[in-house]
């Protein structure tokens, strides 16, 4: 009795052993990639990428990390994987490769790329920032991705200034530069034409002092005087009306409706 008992018990593992089996909790020996070398992977990742089968890549590329860890083609692998992430969609996994490559092989000798392509995973996520269409409240949008891809270009062109991909980077520094002071100005006009003259000469302020050399910085400091004439603040009014005059003396906002008769910061339609 005992023994049926057991040979019972011993059939019933067996089932469930094989049950487990056809569920995929035991290891399975369909994986085409089995037995396959460092090389053999990272050509075949290689292949996918050509073809954009991205997530196919992936899976590839993080394979070769995991079964050749220490290999010249790990090192190329976390690079590519940054990128095949970022083509897919998957940019905060496309960010944390690249940081993670940047960390693990410091003086590697693409670790421009590394920094060049996290500072072009966040330009492309923020070129619509400006868009007025996409979202009307300009304090619901965030420019914090732009502001990190140009810290990602700034550390490349500070560290690298001889690499290949400086001069691209430095020129979507010059647009980024444009675009968040640009951002920052159309924030403090929202805010005028809400009556919140203390947040609109704040954001006003901030563009001026961190983006200087910004084509924006005529309208923010224009936005000064408002903000301020508007709270009877006189004296930082009379302030930025100096800098203004000194600054801009052929804007249009000090030529386009003067009269005796008024300050010409009084003249502006607040729709402007």
């Amino acid at each position: 009795m005992r023994r049926s008992l057991l040979a019972l018990i011993a059939a019933a593992a067996l089932v469930v052993l094989a049950s487990a089996g056809g569920c995929g909790l035991l290891p399975s020996d369909s994986d085409e990639t089995a037995g396959w070398s460092a090389q053999k992977l990272y050509g075949e990742a290689k292949d996918a990428m050509s073809s954009r089968a991205w997530d196919r890549a992936i899976k590839l590329l993080e394979k070769l990390e995991a079964r050749y860890p220490y290999g010249r083609f790990a090192q190329q692998a976390q690079l590519d994987v940054a990128y095949a992430y970022w083509k897919s969609g998957e940019r905060a996994s496309a960010i944390a490769a690249a940081d993670r490559f940047i960390k693990l092989y410091p003086n590697h000798a693409n670790v421009d790329y590394a920094y060049y392509l996290k500072g072009l995973v966040n330009f492309n996520e923020n070129t619509g920032i400006l868009s007025i269409l996409d979202n009307p409240d300009m304090t619901e949008r965030d420019s914090k991705g732009s502001r990190e891809s140009f810290e990602a270009f700034k550390e490349l062109v500070n560290r690298f200034p001889d690499s290949k991909y400086t001069e691209d980077a430095r020129g979507r520094m010059r647009y980024l530069v444009n675009s968040l002071a640009q951002y920052e100005v159309h924030v403090a006009r929202y805010y005028m034409k809400r009556g919140a003259y203390v947040a609109a000469a704040n954001r006003a302020q901030f563009a001026v002092q961190s983006y200087p050399q910004a084509p924006a910085l005529e309208e923010a400091v224009f936005i000064m005087v408002k903000a301020y004439d508007a709270l009877g603040m006189a004296d930082l009014r009379d302030a930025a009306d100096r800098v203004m005059r000194k600054n801009f003396p052929e804007s249009r906002y000090l030529t386009g409706k003067v009269t005796r008769d008024a300050p010409w910061w009084k003249l502006w339609d607040p729709d402007w």
